[in-house]
């Protein structure tokens, strides 16, 4: 089959790629502009594309039977576009990536290891066992609010019950209160949910129903020296709200890592949202990066493999959405 990664997403996943096959295969990279030599033929001529992103400005690949993301999420993919037939699949293994960067933002905000080394080299002994200034607060005891509890959720939960915190979560179904969960909501309930953590955590996917469903009205639920954290999709998140929220200290803080505009065509180093967002001190922003680990790109690398092996054999596939 003629195997093709579009992009410089799908691109990273390419090195060590053919020894996860169990058969020969034509392999070939293409840009995103699809604008070099030989591209739009490989790109219309693939059985199976590797990418982020398809519309129907795209060439039409006629001979495409597997469209597959090398990520969990394809609100950039338009299926009305893809041809008549062709299955798609996502893949997953970013959660233990994700719960380690959720649980060392947490920590951060209890364990202030950087102020404490800065402190010491200027001879402040502030945080000294027997100080007066110097007891923190523990992240054990605390509780943790899941908004979403799919692959990220569930990994969180269990991170964060290793560490001794209460652990809630809000879903579009109910889930049963067990040793992981002590307290679950439905969407119907969501300003009931967000007040009842010191930590709210989004990973919901960006689907019509999740566009904007943490708004000023659910900012505003929050405890008042809470934080929200977003590893899932930026305008779950209302943008204006979020910032509003936290430039009038409405809310503890907040630690995002994705956002409302990202790297382009003409925009290579954009700030990630048209607000000052980099102008405030009680937001930690990082760059859609708490995913992106060696570890997810092998686990990832290992599904799309493992279905193109599937494809060839003619067995079902795993994740797939259509």
């Amino acid at each position: 089959m003629k195997i093709v990664f579009h992009g410089q997403n799908a691109r990273m996943f390419r090195p060590g790629f053919d020894a996860l096959l169990s058969d020969s295969h034509e392999i070939r990279e293409v840009g995103d502009a699809l604008n070099q030599p030989g591209d739009r033929e490989a790109f219309t001529d693939a059985d199976v594309l590797i990418g982020v992103r398809f519309t129907g400005a795209l060439p039409r690949p006629e001979r495409l039977r597997l469209y597959h993301a090398p990520a969990a999420g394809t609100d950039a993919i338009d299926t009305a576009a893809l041809p008549e037939g062709v299955a798609l699949c996502n893949c997953f293994g970013h959660e233990n990536a994700i719960a380690e960067y959720v649980m060392a933002a947490l920590l951060a905000r209890h364990v202030p290891l950087a102020d404490a080394d800065a402190r010491l080299r200027r001879g402040d002994w502030r945080y000294w066992s027997g100080s007066p200034q110097g007891p923190r607060t523990e992240l054990g005891g605390t509780t943790v609010g899941l908004l979403g509890f799919g692959h990220i959720g569930r990994t969180i939960a269990e991170r964060a019950r290793a560490f001794g915190m209460g652990v809630t979560v809000a879903n579009r179904s109910p889930v049963p209160a067990s040793g992981l969960v002590d307290r679950s909501f439905t969407f119907d309930a969501l300003e009931a949910f967000m007040g009842s953590a010191d930590a709210i955590v989004v990973s919901l996917p960006l689907v019509p129903e999740t566009t904007g469903i943490v708004d000023a009205r659910r900012l505003a639920a929050m405890r008042p020296d809470a934080v929200i954290l977003n590893v899932g999709r930026g305008p779950v998140i209302d943008e204006a709200a979020l910032y509003a929220a936290l430039k009038d200290r409405r809310i503890g803080g907040a630690v995002i890592d994705t956002w409302y505009i990202y790297p382009g065509e003409g925009r290579p180093t954009p700030h990630p949202s048209g607000l000052p967002f980099h102008e405030l001190d009680n937001i930690v922003m990082s760059p859609h990066m708490s995913g992106w680990t060696a570890g997810t790109i092998r686990r990832r690398q290992e599904t799309m493999a493992g279905n193109i092996n599937r494809l060839v054999a003619g067995g079902a596939l795993v994740n797939r959405l259509r």
